[in-house]
């Protein structure tokens, strides 16, 4: 398709398909759409969610590294083929090994700005409202999250490949 014909035809970022990767390509454009979905969850949470806009942007933030690093980056998987499985992989064990000082208080924020992004994908029937609520489900588990990150924490010898299979990324 050429650029007057895209020019003509916008991109429908509520079009689940769009999201797709297979190929390099396919994942900088996603990423691309992606961001621009963000935004339109971002003015959500302010005009329909009354959210401040400092906690409208913190769950914006948290659904992006979510989103945009985890799912898209990392896994290279359409971010609407979520699953509670998806969301416990990431938080209790790739964000624990892939950042600098996992902690709480950030985990915290990302899995309730995920949580939020997919109740508003549900709301745009993007997913099944069941899904979403699966996800916000798994997204509340604190204690178990902080138990991964502390016993990650206190790991001497060969004990990561214990550790990495009692929850092994999907």
């Amino acid at each position: 398709m050429d650029d007057t014909v895209k020019k003509l035809n916008p991109i429908d970022l509520f079009d689940p398909e769009i999201y797709s990767i297979e190929t390099l390509e396919d994942e900088i454009r996603v990423d691309k759409f992606c961001k621009e979905l963000l935004k339109l969850y971002h003015q959500y949470l302010l005009k329909n969610m009354s959210f401040s806009p400092l906690e409208a942007g913190r769950m914006a933030s948290g659904a992006d590294y979510y989103l945009r690093d985890y799912m898209i980056d990392n896994r290279r998987i359409n971010i609407f083929k979520i699953s509670p499985e998806l969301i416990h992989s990431f938080a209790g064990n790739w964000y624990i090994i892939n950042t600098l000082n996992p902690n709480m208080t950030e985990l915290e924020s990302i899995l309730v700005g995920a949580s939020n992004f997919y109740r508003f994908c549900a709301e745009k029937q993007l997913i099944d409202p069941a899904v979403a609520e699966k996800v916000s489900l798994a997204c509340s588990r604190p204690d178990y999250y902080q138990q991964r990150i502390e016993s990650f924490n206190d790991l001497s010898g060969d004990g990561f490949s214990a550790w990495n299979n009692s929850c092994p990324l999907q």
